[in-house]
């Protein structure tokens, strides 16, 4: 088996029927198998990929086991040489996928491999290009909406220096498009660290992935479309800020310094009051 794509779902019933259809044309000529984890979706998610998709694997959860615990569950049930990481509101472009996994046979040291996101206009969403690991001020700086007033501090974060038509190794690529060697899963025995329900844990892994030797590699000349955390969309400000910040305490206690885990913390009430004031006009 070369690849097996897996996929989180959480009441993605506006893409999931794209998504899993691209899919197939996406691994033309390769051996391939499709995963759906289900984490408590309320609305038709399963149904259409039950009815619609029966060679689909489908573990339908009646809880959110939150992104990386459900992507773990569904590794340990595949053969793929590959894991490709795709959330449910991408389109893969025909052939896409063949090309990625040639690419990787092809170079060995990448241990994760990131391509092109691209909008339904076909412009490259610098929203999820290449990211270069966070500093504890690109965290603050996030969570108090600084960037907002001074755009610039998170020029370095966001990685905008970066020519992104060519290939080239970086710190950190997105978790919606993701290319996993299986040797990696098996080195340290998951895809994600589970104490991240969500965010932080794709960038997590591009630090375990350099920690054993491998590089994370972005190659442009594999594109996909990403129409843009659609699940997320349903979410409340205050709900996302709140985990966001759980999120960013698991990174920085991992990764360090060691005392940045207090300076988010004393800084989160305010966090939340942006986010709650935020609320009123979403």
């Amino acid at each position: 088996m070369d690849v097996s794509v897996i996929t989180v779902t959480w009441n993605s019933v506006n893409f999931i029927a794209t998504q899993l259809a691209s899919v197939q044309a996406g691994c033309l000529g390769l051996a391939y198998e499709q995963i759906v984890v289900d984490n408590g979706s309320t609305d038709k998610t399963v149904d259409i990929v039950k009815n619609q998709f029966p060679q689909v694997k489908l573990l339908d959860f009646k809880e959110n086991k939150g992104f990386g615990a459900a992507n773990n569950i569904a590794a340990k049930q595949s053969s793929g040489r590959y894991f490709l990481l795709l959330n449910p509101d991408m389109k893969v472009i025909p052939g896409s996928i063949g090309k990625s996994v040639a690419w990787a046979d092809a170079n060995p040291r990448a241990g994760i491999i990131g391509v092109k996101l691209v909008k339904s206009t076909g412009e490259i969403n610098l929203n999820t290009s290449p990211r270069r690991f966070p500093s504890l001020s690109d965290a603050l700086a996030l969570n108090l909406k600084i960037s907002w007033l001074f755009p610039s501090m998170l020029q370095r974060y966001m990685a905008r220096d970066l020519d992104l038509h060519k290939a080239q190794s970086v710190d950190s690529v997105q978790g919606s498009f993701m290319l996993v060697r299986r040797e990696l899963f098996e080195k340290l025995g998951h895809l994600f660290d589970e104490r991240y329900f969500i965010w932080y844990e794709d960038v997590d892994l591009c630090q375990e992935v350099k920690r054993l030797g491998y590089e994370v590699w972005y190659n442009p000349i594999i594109e996909c479309i990403d129409y843009g955390s659609q699940s997320f969309k349903l979410r409340r400000p205050l709900w996302k800020q709140n985990i966001f910040i759980k999120s960013q305490v698991a990174y920085f206690e991992k990764w360090g310094p060691w005392y940045a885990k207090f300076i988010l913390l004393f800084f989160k009430p305010v966090s939340l009051v942006i986010a709650l004031v935020r609320t009123l006009f979403v």
